[in-house]
């Protein structure tokens, strides 16, 4: 069998039943029960086509762990798990009948946070719609992406048309009162991030590290710039852009690279760029970490091991063009020697790139997924608890002109920060216990009086466990409420879980907020009672006709516009579903 297996591996040919092999080698330590990675169980990916396993493994978010096989042995492992592919439906393609209008100038929700400060709040006047309709939000239409099992961007509005990501590249121009297609785009790998939107054009970055500028009329490309040479580097955070600047910031699969023993772990280091928006010219770049990394021990297979590395930035920055700054927060280191930049808050000047100054909030927190392998050749010596942010600073201003700088991290605590007094604490409020899969993951969204954070806290054996909705005065960091977690229906369910990993959006008296149980709740936010539930893991008839279905609510978080709210589902619980929301007759 151990020569089976070695011949298997160095040829470059497979056979449909090395599939079962391949992904036992390769994938099981990973998705399997009790990994504490959060991939999908054997039992979910079954649900997915081979198409959307194939592509994830060959320029998706899989591509690090897939390094090394050939084309045909990825084929295998696909055709092991998934599903056969449905044939495309001709039928009816989704496309808008004439020519669209032009776009207008109308505000809506673009990029990430919906406005520079990342507070992810809409004004009643842009949302269109107030607390007394929220109970009466009715299913408006459903678009299904095809060849996808995952639906993590989170969707852009402007001017009558939405933008979207999806897992195969495509990006979509659709129109937002009907859902049908204006024009779409071919990436060249998958995207998860919001698109920034300009005056001529819009912004996205995918999966390897390429940046985009699309023209907004057409969908024609402008200019393609691959940010980072690193062969894992990806783009997760959404380019925030600023008159004629996109900022970009970098991240990378390389966590998932160190569970190979083999692997000499680790040379990543997490950046942010700027990026002139006509020709996508670079005008500076800052690595988190200052020193490039360096040979440092063996590991006990006999690896060469480097550091410093890691410090990842995961999310959006957030921009303060009054102080002419970038904020942004960052994960974990990956390797030793440990850096004093990692698990922190960092403020670029906006013009330069140089960092001003970084508070670290967790230090010595030295990790990569090799601490969840059997093998543990690559984990660091004194591993971390990974605790790095995932979610976006938020800024805030206050009374007096002052201003706070909030940011929710996986420790389970909330920091507030005076950006004018080099980071110095103001606060800080625990809201979890925290953990690999715990405290807040993707974000939370500010009111201006309040700062609300949904909880994680997952726990993969327990699909009650976790979850919650915490609404904190944004003076003191005092709880004013606590939404307590339901007991998800799903329960039996491959990726069925009760914690709130979702970021929240505010508009005035009501945060939603999602769950990995796949339902979207809106809570007042007087009190955290629920007044609307809608739970998106079912199948839905499309306005393009791909079958799709919705799962679970984790990476993107809802936007609203001009009376309407829309959220992409599924993920741990997959799916493949854009939902657009509104109040019947209007």
């Amino acid at each position: 069998m151990r020569l089976a297996i070695i011949f298997l591996l160095v040829s470059s040919t497979a056979f449909p039943e090395d599939g079962a092999i391949l992904f036992k080698i390769k994938c099981s330590m990973c998705h399997q029960a009790g990994s504490g990675t959060r991939a999908p169980l054997p039992e979910v990916l079954r649900r997915m086509s081979r198409n959307s396993i194939l592509t994830s493994l060959e320029t998706g978010r899989m591509k690090p762990q897939a390094a090394g096989l050939s084309h045909d042995q990825l084929e295998a492992i696909a055709n092991y798990l998934g599903m056969p592919d449905q044939p495309a439906l001709t039928t009816r393609s989704g496309d808008c009948a004439g020519d669209p209008p032009p776009m207008s100038d109308a505000p809506g929700w673009v990029g990430w946070g919906g406005d520079l400060a990342n507070t992810r709040f809409q004004p009643a006047n842009v949302a269109g719609l107030d607390p007394a309709e929220i109970p009466k939000l009715k299913l408006k239409w459903a678009f299904g992406f095809p060849g996808a099992s995952s639906a993590s961007a989170q969707p852009s509005i402007t001017g009558g048309r939405v933008f979207e990501g999806s897992e195969d590249g495509t990006v979509y121009a659709l129109d937002a009162a009907s859902g049908c297609t204006i024009w779409k785009f071919k990436a060249k790998s998958m995207i998860r991030s919001a698109v920034s939107v300009g005056a001529h054009a819009v912004f996205f970055g995918d999966v390897q590290a390429n940046v985009y500028a699309v023209n907004r009329e057409n969908g024609a490309l402008l200019w393609c710039t691959r940010v980072e040479d690193f062969p894992t580097a990806r783009i997760t955070g959404s380019p925030a852009l600023y008159r004629d600047r996109l900022f970009v910031p970098v991240s990378s699969g390389e966590e998932g690279s160190a569970m190979d023993p083999s692997y000499e772990c680790c040379k990543f280091r997490g950046s942010v760029l700027a990026l002139e928006i006509e020709g996508g010219k670079q005008l500076w770049k800052t690595y988190v970490i200052a020193d490039a990394p360096r040979p440092t021990t063996r590991n006990s297979k006999g690896t060469q091991m480097w550091g410093p590395s890691g410090a990842a930035v995961w999310s959006a920055p957030t921009l303060d063009p009054a102080r002419k700054r970038v904020y942004v927060a960052v994960g974990n280191d990956y390797s030793e020697p440990s850096t004093n930049s990692s698990d922190a808050v960092l403020a670029l000047d906006m013009d330069s790139g140089s960092i001003l100054w970084s508070r670290q909030f967790t230090a010595g927190d030295r990790w990569n997924l090799a601490c969840v392998n059997p093998d543990k050749a690559n984990c660091p010596k004194e591993a971390g608890p990974d605790f790095d942010f995932g979610a976006p600073p938020i800024l805030e201003s206050l009374q007096g002109g002052r201003s706070l700088l909030i940011a929710g991290q996986k420790s389970g605590n909330v920091y507030a920060m005076d950006p004018d007094q080099q980071g110095k604490l103001v606060w800080e409020s625990k809201i979890g216990r925290g953990g690999l899969l715990g405290g807040i993951e993707y974000g939370g969204a500010s009111d201006g009086e309040y700062v609300y954070y949904p909880l994680s806290d997952w726990v993969e054996k327990d699909p009650t466990a976790g979850g919650g909705l915490f609404a904190l005065r944004m003076e003191t960091g005092e709880r004013a409420w606590a939404a307590p977690p339901f007991k998800p229906a799903c329960v039996g369910s491959a990726g069925c879980s009760a914690a709130q990993l979702a970021p929240t959006t505010v508009i005035p008296g009501i945060v939603f907020s999602g769950s990995m149980d796949g339902h979207l709740r809106a809570y007042s936010t007087k009190d955290g009672n629920v007044l609307w539930d809608f739970d998106t893991a079912k199948e839905f008839e499309t306005v393009n006709g791909t079958k799709a279905h919705g799962g679970s609510l984790s990476q993107s978080g809802p936007a609203i516009a001009n009376g309407i709210l829309y959220v992409t589902s599924g993920n741990s619980m997959p799916g493949n579903v854009m939902l657009a929301f509104s109040v019947e007759g209007k």
